[in-house]
């Protein structure tokens, strides 16, 4: 295969970035590292039945009061008011989310989803360090053009999803075409901190970092920055992010 037959890979580093490309052909990837994507492969792997992605607290509350589902979430790091659990991914072991429906809103992976849907993605995807090669080997085999998309911090480029998209570019380059830079700047910070994420996050005094740190949120930060700890391939359709099997 010669260069330009190859699909073409870009990353968004921010949502506010995400109106300059065209997504129409392409596998969107959202990236949301701490928590919303890790926490999505997580509950998925434990037999969630489903992860129903919504971008409001009041929707949140209305759809788990319809289907009886758990209805979790936070904002600016907390539980957001009005909903029983928040965003950590060691909320949902099987024990407790296996067969149910987890109603889920966080301050930036669900609204950059929803964005993307917006903006007629062919597909859409949920990808983070957990799930990193389900993510990589779902990619490959589907040869299809792909954007990164990380979901930042209230629109300000942040580290840790920035890290997962130079993971995935270091995996995947060479097989897609990368004429983007930032997907370049991602793939060489990761190459960076790949030997020690955690420690990484914590020299470079990363703000998400801090923030949930400060919360008490060690063991979360340590979880979601951890490669391959589940096998699953979490996908959006009609609604719900399922695990496709033929990849997790």
């Amino acid at each position: 295969m010669t260069k330009s037959d190859k699909p073409q890979l870009y990353t968004s580093l921010s949502p506010a970035l995400l109106p300059l490309y065209d997504v129409s052909s392409s596998i969107v990837v959202i990236i949301d590292i701490l928590r919303a994507t890790s926490t999505i492969a997580a509950a998925l792997a434990n037999g969630a039945k489903c992860v129903i992605p919504v971008d409001s607290v009041a929707k949140c509350i209305e759809i788990g009061r319809q289907i009886e589902g758990i209805t979790a979430g936070e904002r600016d790091g907390k539980i957001a008011e009005g909903l029983e659990h928040g965003n950590s991914p060691l909320e949902y072991p099987r024990e407790f989310i296996e067969g149910k429906t987890l109603v889920l809103t966080t301050t930036n992976g669900t609204k950059l989803l929803h964005m993307a849907l917006e903006k007629g993605a062919q597909q859409v995807i949920t990808g983070s360090f957990n799930n990193l090669d389900s993510v990589c080997r779902y990619l490959l085999a589907k040869g299809q053009n792909v954007l990164l998309g990380c979901s930042a911090w209230k629109d300000k480029v942040n580290i840790e999803d920035t890290l997962m998209a130079g993971a995935v570019v270091d995996q995947l380059g060479d097989a897609f075409e990368v004429n983007c830079d930032s997907s370049r700047m991602a793939q060489a910070l990761y190459q960076d901190a790949k030997a020690d994420l955690f420690g990484f996050m914590a020299s470079k005094q990363a703000s998400h970092y801090h923030r949930l740190m400060g919360y008490g949120l060690e063991e979360d930060i340590r979880y979601c920055l951890t490669p391959n700890l589940v096998n699953v391939l979490p996908t959006y359709a009609e609604g719900k992010l399922t695990h496709d099997l033929t990849f997790g």
